[in-house]
This record gives C-alpha cells, sequence and structure tokens, in this order.
C-alpha cells in the first residue's frame, strides 16, 4: 500500500501496490553464527551471549522500539513481565523498561545512555524515528495497556544525550499505540494503530518548523483505503509513503523484506510468555562490495575503532567508514 503525492503537494491518495504471484513468496534461511558469509546470503545471528558488553546488555522485552544510522543501533523502551528478568528491585519501572541503550556496530558493544531531561512513560508500541542526532518518540501506551496512551512528541538528542517535550498545535492525533511514522522533507507523518479499542487509518501530519498538526485526507473512497491496523511499518520515497504489514487482534498482513535487516528481543514462547534478549542480523540481498569489505575488516581488524583519526586515514579508509566506526 502506498500514499502517492505529487508535484511536491501533500500526501493525497492511496494506491494498493501488486505482491508476490502465489507460490513465489521468497524464502529466508537462517545461518549458524560461525557462517559469516554465503555467496547468495550472507547472515549472522547475534545472541546476547556472544556478544561484547560494554557493561551489559538490554534484557529480554517485547513492545521496543529500534532504530538505526551507519555507527550504531538504538534500542528505546519494551516490557517484560517476567520480574527478574526485567531487573527486579532495580527495575523502578516494572513491568516496563525506561531506558536507551546503543549498539556499537564496529566494536559490537552496548552501552547503556545515561540522558538529562524527561523520557516519556509510554514505552511499549511506540513509534521511534531518528533524524540526524535526534530521536523521536511519539505515542504509546504504559500501564495498564490501552488506558494510558500517549500523542505527544518527545526527542532525544543523542548527541547531548537529553530529552525535550515538544509544545505543538493543531489537530494531534488521538492518543495511540502501534502506529508508525516517517520524516519526509521536515513534516513527521503519523498513520494507524489503536487506542486499545478502536483501529485507525488516519494520517497525521507535524511541521517540524511550526510544530503544528494536521490531519490529512486522502481523497479515496472509503472502500479504497488501507484497512484499519497497528504494529505496521512505513517506508518512504520522498513522493509516496508505504505501508508495511501490520494487522488487529484478529488479522495481520503479510510484508516481503528486502536489504539487511535487524532484530532485537520479542516474544520467543506464547504459551510460557518468555521473551529474548538476542540480537539477529540477517542480509536478505547480496550486500554491496563495499559492504562486504566492511564487514571483513570488521572481523579480521576489531581493534580498528581504537585508532586515531589520521592512522585510519593513512590505511586509506574513507570519511565515511570512519565516521561509522566513532
Amino acid at each position: 500500500m502506498a500514499a502517492e503525492a505529487g508535484g511536491g503537494e501533500p500526501l493525497v491518495r492511496f494506491v494498493k501496490l501488486s505482491g508476490r504471484a502465489a507460490g513465489t513468496k521468497k524464502k529466508v534461511r537462517w545461518f549458524p553464527v560461525r557462517r559469516f558469509f554465503t555467496h547468495s546470503c550472507p547472515s549472522i545471528r547475534i545472541p546476547s551471549r556472544f556478544l561484547k558488553e560494554g557493561r551489559r546488555s538490554p534484557p529480554a522485552r517485547s513492545g521496543h522500539r529500534c532504530v538505526a544510522d551507519n555507527t550504531n543501533l538504538y534500542v528505546f523502551g519494551g516490557y517484560n513481565p517476567d520480574y527478574d528478568e526485567s531487573g527486579g528491585p532495580e527495575n523502578e519501572d516494572y513491568p516496563l523498561f525506561r531506558e536507551l541503550w546503543r549498539y556499537h556496530f564496529a566494536t559490537g558493544t552496548w552501552h547503556q545512555m545515561g540522558t538529562d531531561g524527561y523520557m516519556p512513560r509510554e514505552l511499549a508500541s511506540m513509534s521511534l524515528v531518528l533524524h540526524g542526532y535526534n530521536l523521536l518518540v511519539f505515542g504509546g501506551t504504559g500501564i495498564p495497556f490501552g488506558e494510558s496512551n500517549g500523542n505527544d512528541v518527545h526527542v532525544c538528542n543523542v548527541k547531548y544525550k537529553r530529552w525535550e517535550k515538544l509544545n505543538c498545535d493543531g489537530k494531534k492525533p488521538n492518543r495511540i499505540y502501534g502506529q508508525a511514522m516517517a520524516i519526509i522533507n521536515g513534516f513527521l507523518y503519523v498513520f494507524g494503530g489503536t487506542t486499545g479499542y478502536i483501529y485507525s487509518t488516519d494520517l497525521h501530519r507535524l511541521d517540524l518548523s511550526t510544530r503544528e498538526w494536521v490531519q490529512l485526507k486522502p481523497n479515496n473512497p472509503p472502500c479504497d483505503l488501507p484497512e484499519e491496523r497497528y504494529r505496521h511499518e512505513i517506508a518512504h520515497d520522498n513522493r509516496r509513503i508505504y505501508v508495511l504489514g501490520g494487522g488487529t487482534s484478529w488479522t495481520a498482513y503479510s510484508l516481503d523484506k528486502a536489504g539487511c535487516m535487524y532484530i532485537h528481543g520479542g516474544v520467543v514462547n506464547i504459551q510460557q510468555n518468555k521473551r529474548t534478549g538476542s540480537l539477529f542480523k540477517i542480509w536478505l540481498v547480496v550486500p554491496s562490495l563495499l559492504e562486504l569489505c566492511w564487514e571483513n575488516l570488521l572481523k579480521y581488524f576489531p581493534h580498528l575503532a581504537h585508532l586515531p583519526t589520521n592512522q585510519l586515514l593513512q590505511f586509506g579508509l574513507s570519511q565515511g567508514l570512519i565516521e561509522r566506526l566513532k
């Protein structure tokens, strides 16, 4: 599903995209941790016990959100009803995690980030995007789920490690969770989600310069809109927003995957209500020659991140690769 815009105009119409033909769905296989690459689908599984840890790694959780740039993976929030796995008496927000973690790709280390300012308390099924050095968090739910939802935008500058709540005007979205959002040309778009009782196809846009919300009304007939959903994702190409997957309590929508994907945490046994803190990485396509070289550099020269910039330049590393080490 895609929402279209033409000539720089606001997104005005949903278009349903054709999927794969029956029986042609691409299958993906996870490879053992010792097998780093194959010619067709190089991949790696990274269980928590194999990771190099700065101090420790994030406890097992679900309902959290992850974003990444070329250097780090950021993990925010989450939920685990298991008292011991949630940190026991050390976790004042049990069964939620009011914390921000960073995983550094080059060194393979986790670091829990200490931050100033007000960190939001809606810590499950919120939306999270990374815009420059800023993490933007919208919506989400606390305890009890569906009864303590949010509709504020909180920003954490990961360079200065400080939170700020944006004061916004206009037609704000409802207090929801499970929505998806993206930043396009200075606007924050929010689509779908649920109040806990009602599922939505609402599309809102926040002007990040004026901090004013508007609700967009696509000109499709009601029968031509995407179905109400939550826990979906959206992507964009600056002209269109693509709606990927999602569902309700009774339905789920498929998602064709492509590229390199990281997965952290989640529920692994519904009957026993068990969660995991493992981090997985998988290549779903053949990576570029640059990425293959980068992976091998990190494998055979794990000390690169500790070398000074001038020495890295002498070795022939580009500025872009050096920035991924820091």
